[in-house]
């Protein structure tokens, strides 16, 4: 099964900008911790970093097409204004394609306009707030999801 890891704005400069909120890790330390996960639990896995909205839309609607079982995003700022990532996530839920947001830091817990996550409505769920490790339970939460899917046709198929 593959999964599609999709960073938003930004995310290509982690362990550089704001590492008060953001932490110290790199966006490349995350992805091969990420990699090394998925691949010991039988899991393919691709990562996508943009800092275009339109990108970040034709990747996400490229999972139609391209094997991608289920998506983890990080919009980053996008979160908070993009109706056109909300409505492309939104067109996989009949696919089924799920997708899970997460976020480094806690939303929340941040800025007014940061508060309200536009995405949240039309995700499977969304994790926020552990730094890097939100990744980490992101990915647990897919796997988890995928291998409820896959158990779930097989059942039907006996």
């Amino acid at each position: 099964m593959k999964i599609k890891v999709i960073h938003g704005p930004n995310l290509n400069l982690l362990g550089i900008r704001e590492v008060n909120i953001y932490g110290p890790m790199k966006l490349d330390d995350i992805n091969e911790n990420m990699k090394l996960v998925a691949e010991q639990n039988g899991f393919e896995i691709d990562f996508y970093q943009s800092n275009h909205e339109g990108d970040i839309v034709d990747a996400i609607q490229e999972s139609i097409t391209d094997g991608t079982d289920g998506i983890i995003i990080n919009p980053a700022a996008l979160t908070h204004y993009s109706i056109a990532i909300r409505d492309a996530i939104a067109a996989l839920r009949d696919i089924p394609i799920p997708v899970v947001e997460v976020h480094l830091s806690n939303i929340a817990a941040r800025e007014e306009f940061r508060q309200k996550s536009l995405i949240s409505p039309v995700v499977a769920g969304t994790i926020s707030g552990f730094g890097p490790f939100s990744y980490h339970l992101g990915l647990l939460s897919m796997m988890q999801i995928l291998n409820e899917i896959k158990m779930a046709k097989q059942s039907k198929q006996a």
